[in-house]
């Protein structure tokens, strides 16, 4: 049984995953080392969820994954968490900027 998101997705209640093609996987694979909630909470492009993979094999002792699972685990977090918009906020106009003391 799934509850809805905030975006009218199914989201598995046990886990906080978005419950589309590939989520089992990726639960089963990704939860053995750290908590679901560190991925629900990120975003980013499949390279960028490709370099934390190799980061995690090269540093954390990730082991290697087999091709297609590590496809399919691409696959979801790229469409499921891809990378936002914007991830801050937008500047402040420049007249409402401080005077800079250096600028002379």
């Amino acid at each position: 049984m799934f509850c809805s998101g905030a975006n009218g997705q199914d989201v598995d209640p046990a886990s906080g995953f978005i419950a589309a093609p590939g989520w089992q996987l990726v639960q089963s694979t990704c939860t053995t080392c750290h908590s679901s909630q560190i991925i629900v909470q990120n975003s980013g492009s499949r390279e960028v969820w490709q370099s934390r993979i190799v980061w995690m094999q090269e540093t954390q002792g990730l082991q290697q994954l087999a091709a297609d699972v590590e496809t399919t685990i691409l696959d979801y977090l790229a469409a499921n968490y891809g990378q936002k918009a914007a991830t801050r906020r937008a500047g402040l106009a420049p007249h409402l900027l401080p005077t800079n003391p250096y600028d002379i």
